[in-house]
């Protein structure tokens, strides 16, 4: 390909009056980046036969899906692009009057039509709260696939969509995979399933949802100014002469891949010496908001698993109870409050779908992570030991807690 010569270089700019050991010119911060596809994380095309077909495949497998994960079903409008073809306008309602985006509350749910296309940046945003893309492959490509063998469609011409192939679902009378098909697969050990089996289609599916499940990582908060208590609270010692945010990064250490302790940079040379991993915030000043930004911004990809510094009643019991009841199908697990109905958002499982969504409410001004729990789809769970969640902020409360320890 010949270079445009209006088109700036992309590679690194060179500068001959620099020193041959500098470090080269970045155009963009490195940032890690979600791992998401056209429309999230999760997603799964069904090709291989007339969209009729797949429609209806896709319909006898919600019912199934839908008590696990939250699922976005995608399909083209063919009344719209045979309007399209014809001539005739496919808008209605205030878009053909010439508005350009029109929200409808139908009660039970909701709808937005917008003039302007949507784009792979934008999809995975209004598709943030489902945990599942299931779509007509007729009409849009996924990471992954489902394959109905229909002779009345086949894939020869279309191979390059299959990149991913899950299952092979045959239809009554079709016994053999075509060769071009065989070939293609080559030796990957891809399920062949009857078409009909819709039960055994959906436990694939969910099977391999879970085993796709993101990884446990362990976040202690202890970046706090500590201002009630006049000293620092991850260095008060409940439990014999142990540091509290030691303690709490302990607790975690079961149940994550690693364990890192959320501080501000000033704290970092400390910590490193107390022999924890410290993680510095790189946003600044928003309380608690600051450090789970922050482990995102380091991992998007990974659920963190989250205890504030200042729970020194906290067990491993409790712990193991919210592990073991993590719904990773919503955007986060995390206990209601003792005090009142909320969620309590310090001792919580996020999802890395709410990356995007404490993003957005910061973007709307609300750093309070309690307020993101609230309006998103959460898994709410009855701590099996209440008074465990109880936050010490005072020396008064300090003491109290020491006692009840110590007895």
């Amino acid at each position: 390909m010949t270079p445009n010569p209006t088109t700036p270089p992309t590679g690194p700019a060179t500068n001959p009056a620099a020193p041959k050991d500098a470090a080269p010119r970045r155009k963009h911060a490195a940032l890690a980046r979600p791992d998401l596809g056209e429309f999230g994380r999760h997603e799964l095309a069904i090709l291989g036969a007339p969209c009729g077909r797949i429609k209806e495949l896709a319909a006898r497998l919600l019912p199934l899906l839908t008590p696990t994960l939250r699922v976005a079903y995608i399909d083209a409008d063919h009344a719209a692009a045979d309007a399209v073809r014809n001539g005739t306008t496919p808008e209605t309602g205030m878009l053909a009057a010439g508005a350009s985006a029109e929200l409808t509350d139908n009660i039970r749910f909701a709808r937005l039509d917008v003039r302007r296309p949507l784009d792979r940046f934008s999809q995975p945003e209004l598709l943030a709260h489902q945990s599942l893309a299931l779509m007509n492959g007729n009409h849009f490509r996924a990471r992954q696939q489902l394959v109905i063998l229909d002779p009345a469609k086949p894939l020869d011409k279309k191979l390059d969509r299959l990149t991913d192939v899950r299952a092979l679902l045959l239809p009554e009378g079709v016994t053999e995979v075509p060769a071009y098909l065989r070939a293609h697969l080559g030796a990957a050990a891809v399920p062949v399933l009857p078409l009909a089996d819709t039960a055994a289609l959906a436990e694939l599916v969910l099977r391999e949802w879970h085993a796709a499940a993101p990884p446990l990582r362990g976040l202690v908060l202890a970046g706090g100014r500590s201002q009630r208590m006049g000293h620092d609270k991850g260095q008060l010692a409940y439990h014999g002469q142990q540091q509290q945010r030691a303690y709490a990064a302990e607790l975690l250490a079961p149940f994550c891949q690693d364990v890192h302790v959320s501080c501000r940079p000033d704290q970092l040379t400390e910590l490193e010496y107390a022999g924890l991993r410290p993680l510095p915030d790189s946003f600044a000043d928003l309380g608690p908001l600051s450090g789970l930004l922050s482990a995102f911004r380091l991992d998007p990809n990974a659920a963190w698993l989250v205890v504030a510094c200042d729970l020194p009643l906290l067990t491993e019991a409790t712990l193991g109870y919210l592990v073991a009841s993590r719904q990773p199908g919503r955007l986060a697990t995390t206990f209601q409050s003792p005090e009142n109905e909320w969620p309590e958002p310090l001792i919580t499982i996020w999802e890395p779908a709410s990356y995007g969504q404490l993003l957005r409410f910061l973007s709307l001004g609300y750093s309070c992570p309690r307020k993101t729990l609230i309006n998103s789809d959460i898994e709410l769970l009855t701590p099996p030991a209440p008074g465990e969640l109880r936050n010490v902020n005072t020396p008064e409360q300090a003491e109290e807690v020491r006692e009840m320890i110590k007895n």
